[in-house]
C-alpha cells in the first residue's frame, strides 16, 4: 500500500478565530499518512492557546518573528519531512477526502503539481465564481500571465517540483502566489481534480488582498522577474512582455488619476528597459 507522507504547510498570523477549523479539517482527512507543520508567524492573539489543543506527534509547531506569509511558508517547507507537500491557509479548510483524492490523481496521471476545485465563502455566505476564475488543467503559462490561476490552499506538489520552482519571494508582501505559480506553469503542467474539495473563506479586511496596497506593482515585479529568468522561449517571452505592458498601462492610469505623473513615467521607463532587454534591479520595484 502507498504510505507516502504528505507534509501540510499551514502558516498563520493572528487568526486564532479560524485556525482551529483549518486544523480540524486536516485531522478529518481520510488519508492517514500526513504531518502538519504550523508556522506561527509572530502571532500576538490567542493562537498559542489554539495550538495547545493539538497534542499530537503529527503536528509540528514552528514559531518565528513576523516575516510575512512567504517567509512562513518557506520555513514550513524547510521543516517538513514528506516527499509531497500541500499548502493550507489558516482561514481555509479541506473536505475529508481532499488529500487522498488529490494524491491518487497525481500518481495516476504523473503530475508533479496539482490543485483541486474550490468552494468560495465570502462574508459567511457561499458565492458562485465567475467564469474567468475557472481553473484550467495542463500547460497554461500564457493564461497564468493575466491572473493567478492556482490557489495555495488547493495545491499539492512534489518536493522535486518545489526544489525547481521555489522558494516564495519574501520581498513580495502580496501576489507572492502569482509570482510562484508563474514559475510553476513555466516548468510543469498542472493537474486539476474537478471536485470542490477546498473551502476558501474571504471577504475580510485582514486578508492580504485587502490590507496590502498597490498589488499591481507586485504583479509587475513578478512579470519582470519571469522575463529576466532566462528560461522563456521566444513565444513565452512575447506573451509575458505583452502582459507586462498591459499591467504597466493600467498602473500608469491609476497613477495619473492620483496625480502621480512622476511615478507613471518611472514605471513606463522600467517597461522600456525590459522591452529593450536591459536588466532591471528588482529592488526598484518594491
Amino acid at each position: 500500500m502507498d504510505e507516502t507522507l504528505i507534509s501540510i504547510i499551514l502558516p498563520t498570523y493572528n487568526r486564532a478565530a479560524f485556525l482551529g477549523t483549518a486544523i480540524d479539517s486536516v485531522f478529518a482527512q481520510t488519508w492517514p499518512h500526513w504531518e502538519l507543520v504550523v508556522v506561527d508567524d509572530g502571532s500576538t492573539d490567542g493562537t498559542g492557546e489554539v495550538l495547545a489543543r493539538y497534542a499530537d506527534p503529527r503536528v509540528k509547531v514552528v514559531r518565528r518573528e513576523n516575516g510575512g506569509v512567504s517567509a512562513a511558508r518557506n520555513t514550513g517547507i524547510a521543516s517538513a519531512s514528506g516527499p509531497v507537500l500541500a499548502l493550507l491557509d489558516s482561514d481555509d479548510e479541506w473536505l475529508p477526502k481532499k488529500l487522498a483524492t488529490q494524491w491518487a490523481y497525481m500518481r495516476e496521471r504523473g503530475y508533479e503539481i496539482c490543485q483541486t476545485d474550490e468552494i468560495w465563502i465570502r462574508g459567511g455566505r457561499r458565492v458562485n465564481q465567475k467564469a474567468k476564475y475557472a481553473k484550467p488543467e495542463g500547460w497554461f503559462f500564457r493564461e497564468s500571465l493575466e491572473m493567478c490561476l492556482i490557489s495555495p490552499s488547493c495545491t499539492m506538489f512534489t518536493r522535486a517540483a518545489w526544489e525547481r520552482i521555489g522558494p516564495f519571494d519574501v520581498r513580495m508582501p502580496s501576489c507572492e502566489d502569482y509570482d510562484m505559480w508563474l514559475r510553476a506553469c513555466l516548468h510543469y503542467p498542472v493537474g486539476l481534480v474537478a471536485e470542490r474539495l477546498t473551502v476558501k473563506h474571504g471577504g475580510r479586511p485582514d486578508q492580504l488582498s485587502n490590507c496590502v496596497p498597490c498589488a499591481d506593482v507586485h504583479r509587475i515585479r513578478a512579470l519582470v522577474k519571469i522575463l529576466q529568468c532566462g528560461k522563456l522561449d521566444a513565444g513565452q517571452a512575447e506573451d509575458a512582455l505583452a502582459a507586462l505592458e498591459r499591467k504597466v498601462r493600467i498602473y500608469m492610469q491609476g497613477c495619473e488619476k492620483r496625480g502621480k505623473s512622476d511615478e507613471a513615467k518611472q514605471v513606463w521607463n522600467l517597461f522600456c528597459m525590459v522591452r529593450e532587454g536591459k536588466e532591471v534591479p528588482l529592488n526598484s520595484l518594491c
